[in-house]
């Protein structure tokens, strides 16, 4: 018998046989079921704990199919337990069990306590890993909780399953959110709660967003090297509950009052219109590599369930069974070859759509998924299960399309109907606004919707979600201020963050006093997201981006949980003239089918003798040349595009008919004199969104004449 305590009386409790399905703990009102997936254990106990934790441990005696199993009578919701399994040590053979360590149930719906920096917690002998530890990691590691059956009251809500064209992404952090809004009542700030205040989603819903995208809420913990330099992992990427909405963000405790919680705040997000997709982090675990903590999966079938290397890559030196295959640079790698771990992933994402009601989904490094054995492939087990589920894919599907491998790097190679995030627009456009361009072809390409990339395989332009910033990097207010990163906060010296930030302080590094340089850097942020919102494809808006928040030049601020990350919204220092600009642009292309259409440009007419429905034009007022998008000095872009009639139709196959407009791009530092060109395409305009002060919205314009730029602008012509 293992180590531990049992009841005062010193005996086991009577287990019934039980259920291998479903996994995870199921009550009912007659007992609650428990099993787990364990198939080379040798012996394996449910554990129990009351409020003082106290542990009760009773033994599964049955196993089926690789799944241990029992019932045990009188187990209510909220009761916290965890596994316990025995078998071979035998690291060089990839067998890592070990009955001390108490193990947290992969299928559990909800999750209590933290992981505390403790000795325990590792299976292994830290100063000879080939010897196991003896000591006790319970205490020191995160519980799972009975949570009951699901009588959540959705009412009339039904998912919104909004187009990709008419999608609108806000990429927030649960916490950040709200931990420091004003409006938000003080006891659900940085909470699920919080989120689904008014405060919050009438002002995305005010903004013009369609669809927020939450970093990871799976269950995560910090990892120990994180812990050590006293901080935390605040984004959440270091998964360890694939099923549990993260405890901390519950303003009801982490008893299972977070499942409610989570759903009540779908549930006020859809209402407002508003769809919900999760980050989900499915390619690694915050076990780490060999050397890490266990928590979970290594201590219940650590040979399948993370990639190996292959014998070729240690030639010999030692039983590959004994290390990891890194493609996600988090020291593992979940091997979705095996039946097992692409269970759970596909078990996960069919929970979070059915059951709680989630819209869609991003895959952090959907590459390292994505791969049979070890190469990338696009027809692999995973992506396959994925595109045949009758739930996911009727679900939105977002992919971060690289890995932390060469090879890995993935942007327009996914399949339909899975959209990407594309890092090209990114790069293209703070080049060009920060005047670092070398010409205007690309720039043209990444407004039109990226066809370089997408148009190939029959996807739309709304395969490509266009952003300037996300998460991980600088905000657009960082991004106009700072020359470098500034990351020693984050206890590594500097060495962390990347250095190709593509990013201009405009005179000054970091925050100043000077007038002038604050007013360029508005300007330029006003220009980033008004291109943003106008251009081609699903535009992607980081939380605050709108309003100008700064995390003081930090590039990677996955540990900082305070006030570098959240949200300022007191309003002292907020940007507010880019919020009117985001809000503007965002309303622009809500109103006007033409500005979002769902078809590739084709650059002729639509209808016999018509105009095109997109052209190019040169300041000169002529369309772009040959020549011109040769100039590599050229900055200043018109985008021409017909209104009526639109080539997309509409839902009921009618002809659709818009304004036409022509939004010019001018990066250069001076001013330039554009010509309207005169054409016949729309005789007169007037101008609806400008970045420029000194052509103010409503100015009516003729072709033929000129129209003066003071400098880096977005200006954008109705047809009137």
């Amino acid at each position: 018998m293992p180590p531990g305590v049992w009841n005062e009386l010193g005996e086991r409790a009577d287990v019934w046989p039980g259920r291998l399905e479903p996994l995870g703990a199921t009550w009912s009102a007659e007992a609650t079921n428990f099993a787990v997936h364990a198939p080379r254990a040798t012996r394996a106990w449910v554990c129990l704990f009351d409020d003082d934790g106290v542990e009760t441990r009773h033994e599964l005696t049955e196993r089926t199919l690789g799944t241990w199993h029992g019932a045990l009578p009188g187990v209510g919701p909220g009761t916290p337990y965890g596994f316990r399994v025995d078998g071979p040590w035998d690291p060089a053979a990839g067998s890592r069990f070990n009955p001390h360590k108490l193990l947290l149930d992969p299928y559990a719906r909800a999750v209590s306590g933290r992981l505390l920096p403790d000795e325990s917690v590792y299976a292994h002998d830290l100063d000879r890993p080939e010897l196991r530890n003896d000591l006790d990691s319970a205490g020191h590691v995160p519980v799972a909780v009975v949570v009951g059956p699901d009588e959540f009251d959705w009412g009339s809500e039904r998912p919104k399953r909004q187009r990709w064209r008419d999608t609108v992404i806000y990429e927030l952090h649960v916490k950040g959110m709200t931990a420091l809004h004003d409006r938000v009542p003080e006891h659900l700030r940085g909470t699920y709660a919080g989120l689904a205040d008014p405060a919050v989603t009438d002002y995305l819903r005010d903004l013009g967003v369609t669809a927020v995208e939450l970093l990871p809420v799976h269950h995560f913990v910090s990892e120990p090297s994180v812990a050590a330099r006293g901080l935390s992992n605040y984004w959440g990427y270091n998964s360890i509950g694939f099923f549990a909405p993260h405890a901390a963000y519950s303003s009801a405790g982490d008893r299972g009052g977070q499942v409610t919680e989570f759903k009540e705040m779908v549930r006020a997000f859809h209402a407002a219109g508003i769809e919900v997709y999760l980050d989900v982090v499915y390619n690694h675990t915050a076990e780490a590599g060999p050397d890490g903590p266990t928590l979970a999966f290594r201590g219940l079938d650590d040979l399948e369930f993370y990639r190996r290397p292959s014998p070729a890559d240690h030639a010999g030196a030692k039983d590959e069974r004994d290390s990891y295959w890194d493609a996600t640079g988090c020291g593992n790698t979940v091997d979705t070859d095996d039946p097992f771990a692409l269970r759970v992933i596909l078990d996960s994402l069919r929970y979070w759509a059915a059951e709680m009601h989630v819209d869609g989904f991003r895959f952090d490094l959907l590459s390292a998924l994505s791969r049979t054995d070890r190469e990338i492939d696009m027809r692999s087990r995973f992506m396959t299960a994925v595109g045949q589920d009758p739930v996911l894919r009727g679900v939105k599907l977002i992919a971060e399309p690289w890995d932390a491998t060469m090879d890995g790097y993935l942007v327009g190679n996914c399949p339909p109907p899975w959209v990407e995030w594309n890092d090209h627009y990114r790069d293209t456009m703070r080049d060009y606004w920060r005047g670092h361009s070398a010409g205007i072809r690309e720039v043209a390409t990444r407004l039109a919707g990226s066809s370089d990339l997408y148009a190939d395989d029959g996807r739309s332009p709304y395969a490509s979600v266009n952003f300037d910033t996300a998460h991980d990097g600088f905000t657009v207010r960082d991004l106009v201020s700072y020359d470098r990163k500034h990351n020693r906060a984050n206890g590594e010296d500097d060495r962390d963050g990347t250095d190709d930030n593509r990013s201009s302080n405009h005179g000054a590094e970091g925050e100043t006093s000077d007038e002038s340089v604050v007013a360029a850097r508005r300007r330029t942020a006003s220009n980033l997201m008004a291109t943003l919102c106008l251009s081609n494809g699903v535009p992607m808006i980081t939380a605050g981006d709108e309003r100008g928040r700064t995390q003081r030049g930090n590039n990677n601020a996955y540990c900082q949980d305070n006030e570098i990350s959240w949200v300022d919204w007191q309003g002292d220092d907020a940007w507010l003239d880019v919020y009117e600009v985001t809000k503007a642009a965002l309303r622009l292309r809500r109103e006007h089918p033409a500005l979002r259409q769902r078809h590739w440009f084709e650059g002729r007419p639509t209808m016999v003798g018509g105009p095109k429905d997109l052209a190019w034009l040169h300041p000169a007022g002529r369309e772009m040349t040959t020549a011109d998008w040769h100039d590599d000095k050229l900055a200043t872009l018109g985008m021409f595009v017909l209104g009526t009639p639109l080539r997309s139709p509409s839902p009921r196959g009618e002809q659709q008919s818009d304004r036409s407009f022509v939004l010019w791009f001018h990066s250069g530092a001076g001013p330039v004199d554009l010509v309207l060109p005169d054409n016949g395409w729309a005789r007169s305009g007037e101008v609806v969104l400008s970045t420029d002060p000194t052509v103010l919205v409503g100015t009516a314009v003729e072709d033929g004449t000129t129209l003066p730029l003071s400098g880096p602008c977005v200006v954008v012509l109705r047809e009137v």
